[in-house]
């Protein structure tokens, strides 16, 4: 693996403009015609599918993907989650629960670094009460005619194809389905939501009478809640992976930057690092469950409240240690404003795929089995 590390490596140096840090705004869309010239190129090289069977274009190999997953999330490498969940949830979930027409139809385009998805599960009354979701799908004809609104769907804007979870049955858990949506379909209206940095990555997405046929729907009906379960759990494995190291990538700019600033924070810094090194373990405990076959559930729990939390103690420390000039944007802020942004912006990995309350319910009741 040491070869394959280093030649990811390479190519980041090769391929990302210089000072380049990436992460924030691989889908604003002012940035995003350089992210998807770079998921081309990943996707000719396969990197975007190294976890898949061999069957479906991968190489089987976990252990490759999270150590591409380390380097390109340390570098910054835009683009490598194929919008929000395509490698990460979506194509795993297709090729554990999907049809073969499923899999053979939307399984190459995330492959290849062309087509990018968006997840839509959170709606306006909606968030962590997710059973709770009000969005409709009624059948009709062979279709499902879709009515509802999403909110906080990230990089719709960019996807051609819509994760969705829709309620098709009365009861809360088991009155869920999932559908596939072509996000180009009549009666679907993205409007952009701007966040705390000033960025372009949320948005609002409206149904109107929306039809996709029947054999969009992954699964079965109303088993949507189970399916969606076991891609929470697979997501949440691994944003420590991606948290973790692009933390010491921060560190590392930190330190090149902090000169005779330390003082007596150098105590702290130390701290910090060893933070950092426990973060990364944490999220490869998760991973490794993955590698023997299995799927973490409070272990990815652990990883991900652990590792976004470490993400805002190190750009909180960043601005301490820069004084007034961090918190100023362009030329004027050292790195152009990085730890401002990364203060502005590490707190949504608090919430994105399950806030951290919900994560230490989910430590709770089932690592500690601790009643509810």
């Amino acid at each position: 693996m040491r070869d394959f590390r280093e030649e990811v490596r390479e190519f980041a140096r090769r391929e990302l403009p210089e000072g380049w840090l990436g992460h924030f705004d691989e889908y604003d869309p002012h940035i995003f015609p350089f992210t998807r010239e770079i998921t081309r190129k990943l996707g000719r090289l396969g990197w975007l599918s190294l976890p898949w069977p061999r069957e479906y274009g991968g190489e089987d190999s976990i252990e490759k993907q999270l150590v591409f997953q380390e380097e390109a999330s340390y570098f910054g490498i835009p683009g490598t989650g194929m919008g929000v969940g395509g490698t990460a949830w979506v194509a795993p979930s297709l090729i554990l629960f999907g049809t073969e027409e499923q899999k053979r139809k939307y399984l190459p385009g995330i492959a290849s670094g062309e087509d990018f998805w968006c997840t839509a599960y959170s709606e306006p009354e909606t968030g962590s009460d997710l059973a709770s979701l009000r969005t409709r799908a009624k059948k009709m004809n062979g279709c499902y005619v879709i009515n509802g609104q999403k909110i906080w769907t990230s990089a719709a804007h960019i996807s051609r194809y819509c994760w969705l979870a829709v309620r098709t049955g009365p009861e809360a858990h088991k009155g869920i389905t999932l559908l596939i949506v072509p996000l180009e379909e009549k009666g679907i209206t993205v409007r952009p939501i701007i966040n705390m940095g000033g960025l372009h990555h949320y948005n609002e997405v409206f149904f109107d009478d929306v039809k996709v046929k029947e054999e969009n729907r992954v699964g079965e009906e109303n088993r949507g809640w189970f399916y969606i379960m076991k891609a929470l759990d697979m997501e949440r494995a691994w944003p420590g992976v991606r948290y973790s190291s692009y933390a010491m990538r921060a560190f590392d700019e930190l330190l090149n930057l902090a000169g005779d600033r330390l003082g007596d924070r150098r105590l702290k810094l130390a701290e910090l690092r060893i933070e950092i090194e426990v973060g990364r373990l944490l999220a490869r405990r998760a991973i490794n469950i993955l590698i023997k076959g299995g799927i973490p559930n409070y272990e990815a729990s652990i990883s991900k409240v652990y590792n976004s939390e470490l993400l805002q103690r190190v750009s909180v420390f960043g601005l301490e240690l820069l004084g007034l000039p961090g918190v100023l944007d362009g030329e004027k802020s050292p790195l152009h404003g990085f730890f401002k942004k990364l203060y502005l912006l590490s707190p949504l990995n608090n919430i994105a795929g399950g806030t951290s309350e919900i994560q230490r319910l989910i430590i709770a009741q089932r690592g500690l089995g601790l009643p509810r």
